[in-house]
């Protein structure tokens, strides 16, 4: 795979890369990607995520799997008291806005129903799973002690999708580096363009 020369590579650091076998193309968003890989034409490309990006132009590239870009995950502290489970949503949506997160997120706090007990109220985050290691990682540098009890992952995502729960509110956390993503017809209609942005 032959790169194509950018100009300020450290720019497209935690974008990526897409080779579509006769061509490769840099500076696809997440989003992006997932556009690609859903796409019956151009399914099947290789998909690297530009890690490290240095001046000189060299990249470290980290192979990605197109599904997982499609996934969600999430982390869920679960609380038998509101309001502890209300200061653990607060926690996050204050530290969303003073120390933003490395990815586009969101935050719920919801009531699963007096049934559940122990685990009544759940703060929900969840992001893109190609995310969880940045995002494990923002949570430990705000040391956040949410929930009595924590869990997570892509499975416990879909659960709490289909669970039974009232909303008591929600929140929409931006990444800072967040790039807008482009619509799939424009992304089309780029795809021989070797850089992107």
């Amino acid at each position: 795979m032959k790169l194509p020369g950018v100009e300020n590579a450290p720019k497209y650091q935690g974008l990526y890369v897409y080779d579509f076998g006769d061509w490769t193309a840099v500076g696809y968003t997440a989003d992006e990607i997932a556009i690609l890989a859903e796409s019956e034409r151009y399914r099947g490309g290789k998909v690297y995520r530009i890690h490290r990006a240095t001046p000189d132009g060299r990249m470290e590239l980290q192979g990605v799997s197109a599904n997982r870009l499609c996934v969600e995950s999430g982390m869920f502290f679960y609380r038998k008291d509101l309001q502890a489970a209300r200061a653990d949503f607060e926690l996050l949506k204050d530290a969303g806005e003073t120390n933003p997160p490395p990815c586009r997120a969101f935050v719920h706090l919801a009531d699963r129903s007096p049934a559940c007990d122990t685990t009544r109220y759940v703060t929900a985050l969840i992001y893109a799973a190609e995310y969880e290691n940045e995002m494990a990682r923002w949570l430990t540098a705000l040391a956040y002690e949410g929930g009595d009890i924590a869990e997570g992952g892509p499975s416990h995502v879909s659960n709490y999708q289909q669970q039974s729960k009232t909303i008591l509110d929600r929140q929409q956390l931006w990444s800072p580096q967040a790039i807008q993503s482009r619509s799939a017809d424009q992304v089309m209609a780029s795809v021989r363009q070797a850089v992107q942005r």
